[in-house]
């Protein structure tokens, strides 16, 4: 039998370094009715892999409710998926989100953080109904639950489908643009936990804590430097270089912000449902950078060639 080369990677692997204009098949940042996403995770699974995707992972937010399902479903497909979620936090008042891998499920301080966070969302949601009634959506909280289709907690996405539902706005956008989007009366952001909490439990329960969509918080490159910095020095290692279309010239420039603070770079494309600008594994290329992909963090290295289904440590 013929030695391998030294270079050799199994089939679907994922290779150590990022290729210049390289696309991966690769999407660590999605959504399901676990949360606010419109396909069950079972139907997230199969068009992942009707699209060509190899490795996933599920990010709901505030919940790993759907993971279980998701793992079912990915070993089928043979599909490699790492657990995870999306946590809600807060840093200088701003809501910044932070994307939890977790190569051994949901364990530790984050199951206790997860609970919080459901109670934060049913908080929060009560407080938005209210809001947006005085802002002319009556029954504002039964018309959300009504768009979510289910008992979960409600986040923004369930006011903006009812806001559009009621005709009060034309579309999505309008709802966040009006109502819902960053400093508007229906981002309510006081339930959230500090980033530098979040961050902890994430870490403290095995997982890697990834600094989500960093682009997309309407921050100067100096304020978004120090945003990094707080991340990191609360544990944080890693943020999404891409996540879903981006302006190159800006993604090169978040690209040297991640190899000065030495953090590994993820990617994903926030999917939510079909038919959106989004789409499991659609996002720009990532550009010419030394910063080390997010798979060859020592919690996750063996995700480069897990087989299908759950990746657990030493899989």
């Amino acid at each position: 039998m013929p030695l391998l080369p030294a270079n050799y990677l199994p089939a679907n692997a994922l290779p150590p370094v990022f290729d210049v204009d390289q696309r991966y098949s690769v999407d660590l940042h999605m959504h399901s009715n676990a949360s606010d996403g419109a396909l069950t995770p079972t139907e997230l699974v199969k068009l992942c892999a009707e699209r060509g995707l190899t490795h996933m992972s599920l990010t709901d937010h505030d919940t790993m409710d759907g993971v279980d399902e998701a793992s079912a479903a990915a070993q089928q497909a043979g599909l490699c998926l790492i657990p995870g979620c999306e946590l809600s936090t807060r840093w200088q008042g701003i809501n910044i989100h932070v994307v939890a891998l977790m190569p051994g499920g949901l364990q530790g301080p984050l199951v206790e953080g997860l609970k919080q966070q459901r109670e934060a969302r049913i908080q929060r949601a009560e407080v938005i109904a209210e809001r947006l009634e005085k802002m002319g959506l009556p029954n504002a909280l039964e018309k959300a639950r009504a768009q979510a289709g289910s008992d979960r907690p409600l986040g923004r996405p369930d006011f903006a489908r009812a806001l559009v539902a009621e005709g009060v706005v034309a579309d999505w956008a309008g709802a966040f643009k009006r109502y819902l989007g960053s400093g508007k009366k229906g981002d309510v952001k006081a339930h959230w936990p500090e980033i530098s909490e979040a961050v902890a439990w994430v870490v403290a329960s095995g997982g890697v804590a990834v600094l989500a969509h960093p682009l997309r918080y309407g921050l100067t490159r100096r304020k978004r430097g120090l945003l990094m910095d707080a991340f990191q020095a609360a544990g944080g290692q890693s943020a999404e270089l891409v996540s879903g279309q981006q302006n190159p010239d800006s993604t090169r420039d978040l690209a040297r912000q991640l190899v000065e603070r030495n953090l590994y770079a993820s990617m994903g494309s926030d999917f939510h449902f079909p038919g959106s600008h989004a789409a499991p594994g659609s996002m720009s290329v990532i550009p010419r950078t030394a910063a080390p992909p997010i798979w060859q963090h020592s919690r996750l290295i063996h995700l480069r060639d897990a087989p299908s289904g759950m990746l657990s440590p030493g899989s």
